[in-house]
């Protein structure tokens, strides 16, 4: 008996056409469609392509949700340290909330969030995207 392995190096060495009719010929001794197994191998891919999307994001907005009124200068230096915005820039931020960090790595989101909220600050980290 031929092994598997024989058939698959027979059909390695096989022409495109060669392996286009032994498909029709194949299709018709047991009575099945290649491009059915296509289409279900092609939504096998297609129903594992969510678990692909559910990976961690890798880039963050870190964004100014309200500020402390008591610590509000506090506040606005700490945002012009971060962001390097002017006084009045970073003071409108402080007080309109708004983005402050764009596109961010986790590490520096976690660390821009630390030095806002010790400031006195509400920061919320939301994926970038």
């Amino acid at each position: 008996m031929v092994t598997k392995e024989e058939i698959l190096d027979a059909i390695a060495n096989m022409s495109v056409m060669e392996v286009a009719d032994l498909i029709k010929m194949m299709e018709e001794k047991f009575g099945v469609q290649a491009a059915a197994a296509a289409v279900a191998v092609s939504g096998a891919a297609a129903g594992a392509a969510p678990a692909a999307e559910a990976e961690e994001p890798t880039e963050f907005n870190v964004v100014l949700k309200s500020v402390d009124a008591a610590k509000k200068i506090a506040c606005i230096k700490e945002v012009r340290a971060v962001t390097g915005l002017g006084l009045k820039e970073a003071k409108d931020l402080c007080e309109n909330g708004g983005t402050i960090k764009e596109n961010a790595s986790k590490e520096e989101s976690a660390q821009i969030k630390e030095k806002l909220e010790a400031a006195g600050c509400v920061i919320e980290v939301k994926a970038a995207g």
